[in-house]
């Protein structure tokens, strides 16, 4: 009779068990190709965060730390740079577009940014991405105010809504806020899984408006109107950082030399994407620590396939026995347990993809609205093929075990039992 065949009506007879050493496997491939696949797209969604942009300048401090606070909004900047460095970069010949950010205030927790209307220009995230409005339309008015996704989604925001800004970051009730103020909710950003997501926008003239009668931390007690501040506001004394877009982008590594050489005062130039590349390396531990995870899995569906095949050894004794008799070989024997352990691995593996693909294809938009990540079902990449062939080599070797010890006692116990 034919190997193949045989096995597989072996197999069939006892389908109950193998279903489950079947299921475990398909458990394993889920999650091992789940995880590596979710791992790598938040990784590839943490270097796009900010994409199109050649540098982010602020004031001298570390590399990191400049880019944590102004496109995560992550901790405070040291120091302000002046407002007039900012116009300097702006009007340099080799700059294409410079958009500052004003950081230092908030709304119920979520980071309040001055800017200019160039930043719903220039911002881009993922592959090229612009941000898009879901309603409404860019700050026009001095008091306006745009909201991103979560912050409206969070509390229930529409375009038209008044809300009250807060000096300074902290959530608490305690912390001052710009009641006199009030701001118009103008316009309302699609999510992007960035942390524009988690910001409200301003212009820069509004964040002076704000602070026209503030000193030191408080407000002075002859408080200034919301109109008349209209008519009293300068230009900004410094901004927290400028994000810069060159017009040739070979010129990226002269243009920061030139700003970190800057006489007037302290700056610093940094390449968002190779400071990314630094930071992620600080996080790196814990990307492996979740392919270890699921790799512990898929070997825990292994040791499920050794369960049971060493589980079936007693009731097949009598059915090998009689193979053996009639003349099989004994190699046939292990080739018997390694054609079954194979057959498991392959209906685990294909379930398993099924299954996964399936529910990337169902969960992409989710994913890609609330958390940035756009997972495409598509085939497994070369190192996770090389994760399956690795399994399935395992699985092979850990059949040679129960077949080996069914080969060894076939004769002497399957006949006389």
């Amino acid at each position: 009779m034919n190997l193949l065949l045989l096995a597989i009506k072996s197999a069939w007879s006892r389908k109950a068990s193998l279903l489950l050493a079947t299921f475990s496997i398909t458990v394993s491939v889920v999650l091992l190709l789940g995880v590596d696949t979710l791992r790598k797209e938040v990784k590839n969604s943490f270097f796009t965060t900010l994409s199109e942009t050649d540098l982010i300048v602020g004031a001298r401090s570390g590399p990191i730390n400049l880019l944590l606070y102004s496109v995560f909004h992550i901790g405070n900047a040291t120091n302000n740079m002046g407002y007039q460095a900012y116009l300097t970069l702006k009007n340099r010949p080799d700059v294409a577009w410079a958009v500052p950010l004003s950081l230092g205030d908030s709304h119920r927790g979520f980071r309040v940014v001055g800017t200019t209307a160039d930043f719903f220009r220039y911002y881009q995230y993922g592959d090229g991405q612009k941000l898009l409005f879901r309603e409404g339309h860019a700050f026009h008015d001095l008091y306006d105010v745009v909201l991103g996704a979560k912050v409206a989604q969070k509390y229930g925001y529409k375009v038209g809504s008044t809300i009250i800004l807060a000096h300074g970051v902290s959530d608490s009730a305690l912390t001052p806020k710009h009641a006199d103020k009030p701001f118009r909710v103008s316009g309302i950003l699609k999510a992007t899984g960035t942390p524009v997501d988690n910001s409200l926008q301003v212009s820069l003239a509004a964040i002076e408006a704000i602070h026209i009668d503030w000193h030191g931390g408080m407000q002075s007690p002859l408080k200034i109107s919301p109109e008349m501040a209209r008519k009293l506001i300068v230009e900004p004394e410094t901004v927290t950082a400028v994000m810069l877009g060159l017009k040739n982008e070979l010129m990226t590594f002269k243009v920061q030399r030139a700003i970190n050489d800057y006489t007037k005062e302290p700056l610093l130039a940094i390449l968002p994407g190779a400071t990314l590349a630094s930071l992620w390396q600080i996080m790196s531990p814990f990307e492996q620590a979740l392919l270890a995870i699921a790799a512990m899995v898929f070997l825990a569906g292994l040791t499920g396939i050794l369960m049971t095949l060493l589980s079936t050894l007693k009731e097949r004794q009598y059915e090998i026995a009689v193979l053996r008799a009639v003349g099989i070989h004994g190699y046939h024997v292990v080739l018997l347990f390694v054609i079954e352990t194979l057959f498991i691995m392959l209906l685990g593996t294909l379930f398993g993809m099924l299954i996964l693909y399936a529910g990337l294809a169902a969960f992409s938009p989710y994913l890609a609205e609330h958390f940035g990540l756009f997972v495409q079902p598509v085939w497994p990449d070369i190192e996770q093929l090389q994760f399956i062939g690795i399994g399935w080599l395992a699985a092979v070797l850990i059949s040679f075990i129960p077949g080996i010890a069914a080969y060894r006692n076939s004769l002497n116990k399957g006949l006389s039992s």
